[in-house]
């Protein structure tokens, strides 16, 4: 019975808003969860704020009707019907249409799979590309921490220094995600928030890249701003 009301919910939704343009509706399910409250939240002026909630009690399902005018990075938080807080929080970039995420709540953001979004995808692209560098760095950091531990000065120093190979290989393939995904707004997402310390010049290789429809959006703006502060303070 719950499947078929969430359908109907789902079809209501979409017919609600099917003559409404720069809307996301969002619809999902958080399996486990039968009691607490659900938080759409976003960044305003650099902080993280609630922007809708949603209570749950008994049904597991969701929906959230946002305005959205443009791709933009969303977080979805939970928390419990006795006030804790999940620590984990649901990173997924909003799109003016439908968008559906299913997730449990034992593994909340780690379970997250959404639906529906573009610019999501190519964001779980890149995630698969770098985590093979981070996963690395980690095995790194171990390393060269029993090596001191040991004793081992020689073959620590070794490790840092391979430590710091794996980071530049790390920031060049994002700068080379953005390259080859210009018409996404993810590619200049990915400037100002995973390598905005990288060298001035790279951040100018992407923007300029950028199609122009890009360069108009929020993050293309944002990298904008980005170069022209690092330009003016010559920061190279």
């Amino acid at each position: 019975m719950f499947k078929t009301l969430r359908y109907l919910m789902l079809l209501f939704l979409i017919i609600s808003c099917s003559n409404n343009d720069g809307k996301m509706i969002l619809t999902g399910h958080v399996k486990g969860l039968k009691k607490g409250t659900l938080f759409l939240q976003k960044i305003k002026d650099s902080s993280l704020v609630s922007i809708d909630s949603i209570a749950i009690n008994g049904s597991s399902d969701f929906s959230f009707i946002e305005p959205v005018l443009e791709p933009e990075i969303y977080y979805l938080y939970v928390r419990l019907e006795n006030g804790i807080l999940n620590d984990d929080r649901i990173i997924f970039f909003a799109e003016p249409n439908p968008i559906t995420i299913n997730t449990t709540l034992n593994n909340f953001a780690t379970d997250a799979k959404v639906s529906g979004s573009t610019n999501q995808d190519k964001l779980e692209e890149y995630n698969k590309i770098i985590n093979r560098y981070s996963d690395r760095n980690l095995e790194l950091i171990k390393e060269s921490f029993n090596s001191r531990k040991k004793g081992n000065d020689s073959l620590a120093d070794r490790l840092d220094k391979s430590q710091k190979s794996i980071l530049a290989k790390k920031y060049l393939a994002t700068v080379s995600f953005a390259l080859l995904n210009n018409n996404y707004e993810v590619a200049p997402y990915l400037m100002v928030s995973h390598v905005n310390d990288v060298k001035t010049s790279y951040l100018d290789s992407v923007y300029n890249q950028l199609t122009l429809k890009i360069k108009d959006s929020k993050y293309g703006y944002d990298l904008e701003s980005l170069i022209q502060f690092r330009n003016k303070n010559k920061i190279n």
